[in-house]
């Protein structure tokens, strides 16, 4: 009789047990059964959730450490043989049926019903009270004259096969009319269908062995290794902003003094990402505890709370539904599908589309720079809904997290709030401006997040699309000299901090060169732009998705006057 962990499972059996609410993940060949470590995950349930039934080999061996990966073992259950198709994640809309109902199909009958239908997507099955469907590009004919349409019962009450769409493709008909926002959608699926390398599983396997291999390569360059002389500068750097902000204060120059503040609080920030992905001294909690210590004790930020956003910004990059770092209605929209009021499946409700954000969308090219000023404000707000309401992990490795960003939270309020603002600041004209200034110059940084991304793919190009070939889509490189690279801290290779992110920071871009030798290999466009032209390019998204907009209102306004007969 096989060993547990040696025992052969397959595609029946997974499905079966993810149908029966068992959380699976693949992870090189073998079969992990996590739903017991989801409470105790530091980076948080959600960033598993999204595995499940995936082979997620290049997504949990990117981000967690040697000794981690070891420990993983524990989990496994059993085996797959031969290269593992993905299914869609419960979390995104996957459908799975139980074993009663798999028992009932011969194995013919099963091999068909997986090949006759392609995965849906999250969008799919949130939006489906509120829209006509976008679905990935592995659903969409190679026709260019078919329209996805949903039979809506069907997706609430019925199982499809191992996550498999209900969603039928059918030939358009000279009376349909597909509405303004799907047409945009197909042609942002076509657009990038003709960019980026076929989706056939030959062609991502080749990825997906090509980018492994440069893995290997980049191990033994060192580029793992962190360079502690760098770290040596990068505290010189800082203390002569708290050395400057602590005279500056004393001497009276009272509002002057939140520059260097400011100046501070941007360059630590660049820290506490580096440690957030151990790439400091590569350790879990002494990185974790660097990271904790500086955000919350010094910024007043929650480390951990970024984490648990973060680590689900890098395993769906830019997917509108399921990306917390690209949701930010009623401000800002990169996609039109944000004017459908989609579900974000990681704060649990409904990103209306409502009055305000309609006028907020038509505006917002221009309003971009002046909400990044405020930016940081924001971050205060999710920083303590976090901690006070108990999301990060209670149990496990991490169980204290919590209570020391509470403690260190509140010592910066003591610290900043009653120290600085209110007793070292004389006048409350004074105390304004200090806020504001201190606040407002941390804005580059917020720029330099979004400037990654937003001018980026959204589309959805389904479950076969290989890891590396998703984060190169969603990412973009910001070209800069090498003497300005303390300034962007690391954010600038975004698209190599997204391929291996616990790269130290300071071994960037000597990895970028090797990067852009993979990218020519497997020809997938490696996107690069000057730091003014990426600005360029996000306001240049803004004000077209503000069109978009437009266009949408304007439609809505002659369907509400004519009728639309029946159609979108």
């Amino acid at each position: 009789m096989a060993a547990p962990k040696s025992k052969i499972l397959t595609r029946r059996d997974i499905e079966a047990q993810i149908a029966n609410g068992r959380s699976i993940v693949i992870v090189d060949n073998k079969v992990l059964k996590v739903d017991a470590w989801l409470p105790y995950h530091p980076g948080g349930d959600k960033a598993i959730r999204h595995m499940i039934g995936r082979d997620a080999t290049d997504e949990v061996t990117r981000f967690h450490s040697t000794q981690t990966l070891t420990l993983m073992d524990r989990y496994q259950i059993g085996r797959v043989e031969g290269q593992w198709t993905n299914f869609l994640p419960p979390l995104q809309g996957g459908k799975f049926r139980t074993q009663a109902e798999l028992d009932g199909l011969s194995q013919e009958e099963y091999v068909a019903s997986c090949s006759s239908s392609e995965p849906e997507t999250a969008s799919s099955a949130s939006s489906a009270d509120h829209s006509p469907i976008f679905e990935p590009v592995d659903q969409v004919d190679q026709s260019s004259s078919t329209l996805r349409k949903r039979n809506a019962n069907t997706i609430a009450t019925g199982s499809s096969s191992s996550s498999i769409s209900s969603v039928d493709l059918e030939e358009k008909t000279p009376g349909l009319k597909m509405s303004v926002l799907d047409r945009r959608t197909l042609e942002e699926l076509d657009f990038d269908k003709a960019k980026y390398p076929s989706l056939d599983p030959a062609t991502q396997e080749n990825i997906t062995r090509k980018y492994r291999e440069l893995q290997t390569r980049i191990q033994k360059e060192g580029l793992y290794e962190c360079n502690y002389t760098s770290y040596g500068i990068e505290c010189l750097r800082y203390g002569f902003f708290l050395f400057a902000f602590l005279i500056m204060l004393r001497t009276g120059w009272y509002v002057s003094s939140a520059i260097p503040l400011a100046c501070l609080w941007h360059q630590l920030t660049f820290t506490v990402h580096d440690a957030g992905h151990m790439g400091i001294t590569h350790d879990f909690t002494a990185d974790s505890t660097i990271a904790m210590f500086i955000a919350s004790f010094m910024g007043g930020l929650s480390a951990c709370w970024w984490k648990y956003n973060h680590n689900v910004h890098h395993l769906v990059t830019n997917h509108p539904e399921h990306d917390p770092d690209i949701q930010y209605i009623p401000f800002f929209s990169i996609t039109h599908r944000f004017m459908e009021s989609l579900t974000t499946t990681f704060y649990e409700w409904v990103m209306e589309y409502d009055g305000f954000a309609k006028v907020m969308i038509r505006i917002q090219h221009y309003t971009y720079y002046p909400i990044m000023l405020f930016a940081r404000f924001n971050l205060y707000r999710l920083s303590w809904m976090y901690l006070l309401l108990g999301k990060g992990p209670r149990k496990g490795i991490a169980w204290w997290h919590r209570y020391f960003e509470l403690v260190g939270m509140t010592v910066f309020w003591s610290w900043y709030g009653y120290g600085v603002v209110y007793k070292s600041v004389p006048d409350n004209w004074s105390r304004f401006w200090f806020v504001l200034i201190s606040h407002a110059l941390t804005s580059p940084l917020h720029v330099q997040i979004t400037l990654s991304h937003f001018a980026m793919s959204t589309a959805d190009l389904g479950v076969h699309e290989s890891f590396a070939q998703k984060m190169l889509r969603t990412s973009m490189d910001v070209d800069c000299p090498q003497w300005l690279d303390f300034f962007h801290g690391g954010l600038q290779f975004q698209a190599i901090h997204h391929l291996y992110p616990r790269i130290p920071r300071h071994n960037l871009r000597k990895t970028q060169k090797l990067v852009q030798e993979f990218c020519e290999e497997v020809e997938i466009p490696y996107a690069l732009y000057g730091f003014v032209e990426g600005n360029k390019q996000v306001v240049g998204r803004l004000a077209d998705v503000a069109r978009q907009a437009a266009i949408f209102a304007e439609c809505q306004r002659t369907m509400a006057a004519e009728g639309d007969y029946g159609m979108h």
